[in-house]
Order: structure tokens, then C-alpha cells, then sequence
């Protein structure tokens, strides 16, 4: 499944719209210093040369890591549950897709000691196998012919939904500064830009994924609430989609939306992507459940 977070490697150019602008001065200096791709960054410099304990790195506040609570980010929260819910021992750390060497967030380095060589970081498509292989838990397995399909809703339609809301629904700007720009740089030059790569990213991740020439805020809604909906009759009154015997992948993958949009920590402003999940009391009972499966201490 795609990352939720956008990625301004090949930032698609203003729409003509001129709803998404970038200062004069700072489109003069993106065409005098245009951007570029650096290879993957060595690891973080807060790795430790020893680790007892697998290191989970992806974004999340500092103060939230040390209390161990949830990432934000739907792609970090994906593989931060699906580990928890597969008994592996591990510990998480912030980061950013720069200080990550694969490029991307999440990552995991496994427990090292310094008799032994350091094993390489683990990508996010290799921690379902890290898991089956450390785990003390088996995770269930999704053996229906229509899993793709609801993959898929998973994977456009809601995460469409999700990347407007938070990076370009104007209301949530507020929200958006607060997990990925403010953290980076106390420089408000560099807060621009960054505000301005992260929403261009994420208007061309869209209209590519919809085949649309436009954002449009209520056909992106509209598609989740029908995604959202499907999910629920699905799911309907048992307590794991596809009525597994335990959460699969795609429970993981369903609450690393739901928890985000529920979480009463995240001051969301434009809350149609909120109310359109409340929609479905079953949807916020499945949260509801993973969060005390997997974050019993800390569930509300």
C-alpha cells in the first residue's frame, strides 16, 4: 500500500487555478537553485552503536515516543501496530524521510551488540516478514478474493481523502505546520517552503491517483464515505474485518486512518473527514478495539 506521506522529489507545477501560490521571492529562488535528489542519508546520529531492543523509527513527536502512544502518520501507524499486534519487542523513535536511509518512514534497525555485525535497516515492505520471523504472535491472514479490492479503497480513495484534508484543506494548515513543518526548521523561509513542497505534492499525488485535472474537495469526500462505507458493511458486527480470528494487515492499515481522524489530540479544523467516519459507529468500535488491543494503557 502507498505511503500517505507526499513526496516532492518531482513536485507537479502550480494548477492554474492559483489557489496553491508560492511567494515571488521564493519561486525566483526554486528557479535559480532548483531542487535535488540526495542518495539515502547514513542512520540517524541518535542510533545506538548497541541495541537491545529493535528500534522503530517514524514520525511522531519526542514526547510521544518516550510514552510509546501512536504515530500520526497513517503509513508509520500502519507497521507501529501491525508489529505491536504481532508480539515483537521494539521501542520507536522519531525521524524524517531525510535522516531515513531507505528514503522513506517507517524503518526498523534490529537489536545489535557490539560483538556482532550491525544488520542493515529494515524497510517498510520487509516488516511483515521481520515480524512473522520475531514476533511472538501470529497476525491472521486475509485469504478472500475480495482483499485487493478493498485494498484499493484503502489505497485511493481514503488516502485521497486523507491527503486533502490534512495537507490542503486551508482550515487544517494549523495542524499540518504542527506535525511536519514547525518540528524541521525555526527558519520561517524554510517553513514556507517546506508547507509549499508538501501541499504541490500532494495536489499532484491526487489528481494522478483520480485521474482528475482539478482537486475536487467533494468528490474526494464523497469517495471516502462510500470507501468507508463498504469497509463497514463488510466488517459489520464482528470484530475484525473479514471476520479473522485475530486483526490482520488491514485492520492495521484501517486504524492507521481512523485512529488519526479520532485521536481528540489532533486539533483537525476541517472536520468533514472526521464526521464522515463517524458516520459508521462499527468503524469507530474497530478503533476502539485496536487501541485497547495494542495500546491498552493509553486507550480512550
Amino acid at each position: 500500500m502507498s505511503s500517505d506521506y507526499p513526496s516532492a522529489t518531482n513536485p507537479r507545477p502550480p494548477s492554474a487555478t492559483g489557489w496553491l501560490t508560492i511567494p515571488a521571492p521564493l519561486a525566483w529562488l526554486f528557479k535559480k537553485f532548483p531542487l535535488s535528489t540526495y542518495p539515502p542519508n547514513d542512520l540517524p546520529a541518535r542510533s545506538p552503536s548497541a541495541r537491545d531492543v529493535a528500534t522503530l523509527y517514524i514520525f511522531i513527536s519526542d514526547q510521544d515516543a518516550l510514552r510509546g502512544l501512536p504515530s500520526f502518520n497513517p503509513s508509520c501507524l500502519k507497521w507501529q501496530t501491525y508489529l505491536k499486534l504481532a508480539g515483537v519487542d521494539f521501542r520507536v523513535l522519531p525521524s524524517t524521510n531525510h535522516a531515513s536511509p531507505t528514503g522513506a518512514l517507517p524503518f526498523l534497525l534490529p537489536p545489535s551488540d557490539p560483538t556482532s555485525a550491525a544488520y542493515p535497516p529494515i524497510p517498510s515492505n520487509k516488516l511483515e516478514q521481520y515480524a512473522a520471523e520475531n514476533g511472538t504472535s501470529k497476525v491472521s491472514e486475509v485469504r478472500d478474493l475480495k482483499l485487493e479490492a478493498y485494498e484499493s479503497l484503502l489505497d485511493h480513495r481514503i488516502r485521497t481523502a486523507w491527503l486533502y484534508s490534512l495537507y490542503l484543506a486551508r482550515s487544517n494548515s494549523s495542524l499540518i505546520s504542527h506535525l511536519y513543518v514547525t518540528p524541521v526548521s525555526r527558519s520561517q523561509v524554510v517553513r514556507t517552503t517546506i508547507l509549499y513542497q508538501l501541499r504541490n505534492a500532494a495536489e499532484a499525488e491526487i489528481l494522478r491517483s483520480m485521474g482528475m485535472s482539478v482537486v475536487d474537495s467533494r468528490a474526494l469526500y464523497d469517495g471516502a464515505r462510500e470507501a468507508f462505507g463498504a469497509i463497514s458493511t463488510l466488517l459489520g458486527s464482528r470484530p475484525w474485518v473479514f471476520g479473522t480470528s485475530e486483526p490482520s494487515l488491514f485492520d492495521a492499515t484501517l486504524f492507521s486512518y481512523t485512529h488519526p481522524l479520532l485521536d481528540d489530540r489532533l486539533a483537525w479544523e476541517d472536520r468533514r473527514l472526521v464526521e464522515i467516519v463517524k458516520e459508521f459507529p462499527n468503524l469507530v468500535e474497530h478503533r476502539n478495539r485496536i487501541l485497547q488491543k495494542c495500546w491498552a494503557h493509553k486507550a480512550s
